[in-house]
């Protein structure tokens, strides 16, 4: 049995003072029950992560934390960059790696966020591996073998043990802050897609444990049909994720028709 996961990418927003509200605020919508049924993670900006550990072990909430990105670096001359074993001494969970904005601003290529995901592992941290395909793509109807062939180029080299500390997350480039959204049977397409290539590139077992997330304009009013889908284990939420009120929505997915 998957857990669901619901991560919150705050991108490039809020400083440390705005993050602890904005994650006071959440913690209140939540109880024992949603962190039971789910699990709930916020990825702040590197500026904030100081912070939110702080409110978090100080008050000893089940929220978990984690970063937008790391260096494929362990240490030395590399300004700007921060090293996975900084982000571990910060108690974050997890990373997200690959994600559509990296790849588009700072062209990251398949490459690059493999050799990302190798650092955080190295540093216990969880990746959480971002594919997706852009309009054109969509249109075209190669969105399936682009996103397989990210999956692939990502997680090149990595041993069984290591494939089964990735979450995956599935984002259609063209529903990301657009207001267009993937239908839950596309979402479904391509995360049984990734779930079976998983399979061979692994094992069944590894497969049916993977956590596959979706990101594209996930809200409050269609994450519960998202979540209906057999293969989709949860989510990586963006704008929706700077509202706590919104969040704890999403994150209360679970309690739909009790």
């Amino acid at each position: 049995m998957r857990k669901p996961l619901m991560a919150g990418n705050w991108k490039m927003n809020l400083n440390h003072l705005e993050a602890i509200a904005v994650a006071q605020k959440l913690v209140y919508g939540l109880d024992d029950k949603d962190y039971d049924a789910v699990d709930v993670a916020i990825i702040p900006p590197f500026t904030d992560i100081r912070s939110i550990q702080t409110l978090i072990d100080g008050d000893r909430l089940r929220l978990t934390y984690g970063a937008q990105d790391l260096s494929p670096e362990a240490s030395g001359a590399f300004t700007g960059d921060i090293s996975g074993s900084m982000l571990h001494k910060l108690g974050c969970t997890f990373v997200i790696v690959g994600h559509s904005e990296r790849r588009a601003i700072h062209n990251e290529s398949d490459a690059l966020v493999n050799r990302k995901i190798k650092a955080a592992l190295a540093h216990e941290l969880t990746p959480i591996f971002c594919v997706g395909e852009e309009l054109s793509v969509r249109e075209s109807g190669t969105h399936v073998s682009h996103v397989v062939r990210q999956i692939r180029g990502g997680l090149e080299g990595l041993t069984k043990p290591e494939l089964k500390k990735i979450v995956i997350a599935y984002e259609p480039v063209w529903a990301i802050g657009t207001g267009k959204t993937a239908t839950p049977e596309d979402a479904q397409e391509v995360c049984a897609a990734i779930r079976e290539e998983i399979e061979n590139i692994g094992s069944p077992e590894i497969a049916a444990a993977m956590r596959i997330l979706y990101g594209g304009s996930v809200k409050s009013s269609n994450i519960a049909e998202i979540m209906k889908k057999s293969d989709v284990d949860g989510a990586l939420i963006g704008g929706a994720s700077l509202d706590p009120e919104e969040l704890a929505k999403i994150v209360k997915f679970h309690a739909q028709g009790e």
